[in-house]
């Protein structure tokens, strides 16, 4: 059983679960068409493709999987459980760590609620889907969270403190960064990186249109130096969003201001010298031009 790639018309691209004898998993695959971004589905296609190689190995139908068996495979993959685990997974392999474990978690939660909304398993449905009372700290943190009365959990999350802040470039590491490259489109992309915190898909799917590097720009979005990030599923490069239609407000056609020197970028965009390292794609408008 693996994991499979599927190439769609348009350039796009979505991910499912085949079998050794190359025919679709159809449980799984129905789970998987539920999201349409491909990094969500490979990451799901992943996790699960794994959950799955287990069920086949115990001879585990999805109708009679409880709760317990799942906690299990859990601690399993690294996550701290209070019961006996059995034999050995993944053995020779680093165990998950919290964010997987998390969204491992997600994964299989989202799973097998779509199989009991389909008829299977319906107690072990009714045993994840379960809600709790939205704390201080989720009502700051959420979009709308003044409205909420009740926020989902789940029973497989691992328990314990997470990581509050992402992780951060040494001391000295841009400046060092800074002094290997030797073209503006180099500096650009360590610059962005470095003041805007933007992530590698969404800086490798911009387009020309997207960086307004002057001030008013004609989008009347924003009159400081901005850019774009928006979601495109057909980028020539594969470069993708990390998308969760589940939280489209923190992701659609997001606007990106005026944390970096974008003008002094701008500046050094007039010398082409400079710029003799970028291909654009040919005979197309240059709204369609990739960065």
């Amino acid at each position: 059983m693996r994991d499979q790639l599927v190439e769609r018309k348009g350039g796009r691209r979505s991910w499912t679960v085949a079998w050794p004898e190359d025919t679709l998993h159809m449980e799984a695959g129905r789970f998987l068409r539920l999201h349409d971004d491909p990094g969500t589905q490979k990451t799901d296609a992943y996790l699960l493709v794994d959950h799955l190689r287990r069920l086949e190995r115990e001879c585990i139908a999805f109708n009679a999987v409880q709760l317990r068996y799942v906690v299990r495979y859990v601690g399993l993959m690294g996550a701290e459980v209070r019961m006996p685990l059995g034999e050995p997974w993944r053995v020779g392999k680093r165990p998950y760590g919290h964010s997987t474990l998390s969204t491992a978690a997600a994964c299989l939660k989202g799973f097998y609620l779509h199989q009991s909304s389909l008829g299977v398993n319906g107690e072990l449905g009714k045993k994840l889907d379960k809600s709790r009372l939205p704390s201080r700290v989720d009502r700051r943190h959420s979009f709308l969270g003044h409205v909420k009365s009740s926020l989902p959990t789940n029973p497989l999350a691992p328990k314990g403190p997470h990581r509050r802040y992402p992780k951060v470039l040494p001391d000295g590491a841009r400046g060092r960064l800074l002094e290997m490259v030797n073209a503006a489109r180099d500096r650009l992309v360590v610059t962005w990186l470095a003041d805007e915190g933007l992530r590698i898909g969404e800086l490798c799917g911009l387009y020309l249109v997207d960086r307004h590097l002057r001030e008013n720009a004609a989008c009347g979005e924003c009159h400081a130096p901005h850019l774009h990030v928006c979601h495109r599923p057909g980028n020539p490069n594969r470069a993708a969003l990390a998308l969760d239609l589940r939280k489209p407000q923190y992701y659609f056609h997001r606007v990106w201001s005026n944390a970096f020197r974008a003008t002094d970028l701008a500046d050094a965009a007039q010398d082409d010298s400079e710029y003799s390292d970028t291909r654009t794609t040919e005979d197309t408008a240059p709204e369609q031009d990739v960065a």
